[in-house]
């Protein structure tokens, strides 16, 4: 086999430069309470606990929450259950890029590679665990809402390829925000049963469609603005 030593000198120089996929832009407004939290927390994790443990375990906070929503079919209760691991999750995921910082663990690509495509994993569980017990009129709409979850997860990272900046929030709402509203559809479901997921079922999926159009919008034409001032600063320097 013979290498091409340009491709590999490339293969180099993007991924052994900088990288900025763990330097999130935008705050969401959890961020002065998740920072207040993680300057308290990040240095009472135990040693024998480390970054790419906290990532993994989001794998059994899924399975675990497909467990309580199979078992929220027979007894609702189970879903205080379900809304337990949703914040266990929100907690492990806090802490394994902080606790990979004050260590200096290393794994900053593989954290940004296996922390996000879990967080996908997660959104799957959770939909696919609502699908269990939701009336069954509207077991369909769970699969758009997992399309458009998705479109924001897509455009993060579509943006960051042409950026050079991950963003995740948007407006103030990040994941954080998301799985706070988990919980409060949750306590709702326990509280209120079937008959509201009737009216905001419907509704959410709206909303979030509407702040998915509006979001790539936005990206759109800031891309574009880049390309063309680039272009720009091209053309300019090829006329002198």
């Amino acid at each position: 086999m013979v290498y091409d030593g340009g491709a590999v000198e490339s293969f180099t120089i993007i991924f052994m430069g900088e990288f900025q996929g763990d330097k999130k832009v935008g705050k969401s407004w959890l961020y002065p309470v998740e920072q207040w939290f993680l300057s308290w927390a990040v240095s009472r994790v135990p040693k024998q606990i480390e970054t790419y443990h906290l990532t993994m375990a989001t794998l059994v906070w899924s399975f675990l929450i497909l467990i309580f929503c199979y078992l929220a079919q027979f007894n609702v209760a189970w879903l205080w259950a379900m809304s337990a691991c949703v914040l266990g999750q929100y907690v492990t995921d806090l802490l394994d890029g902080a606790v990979g910082r004050f260590r200096n663990t290393g794994l900053v690509r593989w954290g940004y590679y296996m922390d996000h495509l879990l967080d996908y994993v997660f959104l799957c569980a959770i939909l696919i665990g609502y699908s269990f017990f939701a009336p069954d009129d509207f077991k369909f709409m769970f699969f758009f809402i997992l399309a458009i979850c998705a479109g924001y997860m897509v455009h993060s990272y579509l943006d960051f390829g042409a950026t050079g900046r991950f963003k995740i929030a948007h407006y103030g709402i990040g994941p954080s925000e998301i799985r706070i509203l988990f919980i409060v559809i949750n306590t709702l479901f326990i509280l209120f049963g079937k008959t509201y997921i009737r009216f905001t079922l419907p509704a959410a999926l709206i909303v979030v469609s509407i702040g998915l159009v509006i979001v790539v919008w936005r990206a759109h034409k800031a891309i574009w603005k880049i390309d063309m001032d680039n272009k720009r600063v091209v053309d300019d320097d090829e006329s002198h």
